[in-house]
């Protein structure tokens, strides 16, 4: 049986994670998962055919190592699954530009060089609204996230000045919708679409993450979100190639939907609110280990080979 490292963070205590779901079908498949922190030192990688990056998610405390984690992680034998370079690409949420760039619908977005107390007012006003969202461009979990309406803002400078002094920014209109219907995720697995949950906030809240108090309901997609999220995929796709899993967060906006946050790191896949998901997702995994060895294996340099007999 081969061994895949599921990986983790020191204690989970905290959260609510799900990976556990995939064992047994993974098991089935012959593999062995293993749940390993990222945190943890003298770990040879290549003693594990695979590492699946599920829930580290404490790494936006220490970015410059996480990353260097996953690059040993590529130097060993083990198939990294997502790649480094999609992490790399996709731990700044700057990647929604290119996404924008590919017509992708995001939220409306300032990307301000970094936090000065002078431009809070005209983020209110660029954006006609009353309420505005600061948040960091690294983050994990709705961390450092504020909610800030015209009215409230000035008390919260100095926990602003805090929050932003060595991290770079992002402004954007406060999406009502989130609110009063939630915020989508749809879930694909080496491409292929396997399931979509509506994330509610707590009342009085914005953040829908569980650990904050957020409701989970499973649902079927309208057409027009599920054409948001298929484009989406492809100008992921376009830009990365297939990747083994994807979350794509969206909001009503409008009369269509915008892209809130594509989860390419560490997204929760909520294996708990689809009773098939996890042997979707194992199968898709091994149908990808089987096609990435069969690639690797027809990449080898062919060695000449003499003909017998009069040389």
């Amino acid at each position: 049986m081969r061994k895949c490292a599921i990986l983790s963070m020191d204690s989970l205590a905290d959260f609510e994670a799900y990976d556990c779901l995939i064992d047994e079908p993974m098991r089935v498949l012959g593999w062995q998962t293993e749940l390993v922190s990222w945190r943890r030192e003298n770990v040879n990688w290549s003693d594990y055919a695979a590492v699946i990056i599920r829930s580290p998610w404490d790494y936006q405390d220490d970015m410059e190592n996480f990353l260097k984690v996953l690059a040993n992680i590529e130097q060993s034998t083990a198939q990294l699954e997502n790649s480094l370079s999609v992490v790399t690409w996709n731990i700044n949420k700057s990647y929604l530009k290119s996404l924008a760039a590919e017509q992708v619908t995001i939220v409306p977005t300032l990307w301000p060089a970094d936090f000065d107390v002078n431009n809070m007012a005209g983020y209110f006003d660029h954006f006609l609204t009353e309420q505005i969202v600061l948040k960091p461009r690294v983050s994990a979990n709705a961390d450092n996230t504020f909610w800030l309406t015209k009215d409230n803002y000035q008390t919260k400078i100095l926990e602003l000045s805090q929050a932003f002094a060595s991290r770079e920014l992002m402004v954007q209109p406060f999406m009502a919708d989130i609110c009063q219907e939630g915020e989508f995720s749809l879930f694909y697995f080496n491409g292929a679409y396997s399931h979509t949950i509506l994330k509610t906030p707590a009342q009085g809240d914005f953040r829908v993450q569980e650990e904050h108090g957020g409701g989970l309901l499973s649902v079927t997609p309208e057409p027009a979100l599920t054409a948001a999220a298929n484009q989406t995929m492809q100008a992921i796709s376009k830009l990365h190639g297939e990747l083994l899993y994807a979350r794509i967060d969206f909001v009503r906006y409008q009369d269509t939907f915008a892209l809130m946050e594509a989860e390419l790191i560490e997204p929760s896949l909520y294996f708990n609110m689809d009773e098939l998901s996890p042997q979707r997702f194992a199968k898709a995994f091994v149908a990808r280990m089987a096609a990435n060895e069969a690639k690797s294996k027809n990449a080898e340099p062919q060695v000449a080979r003499l003909p017998l007999g009069n040389t």
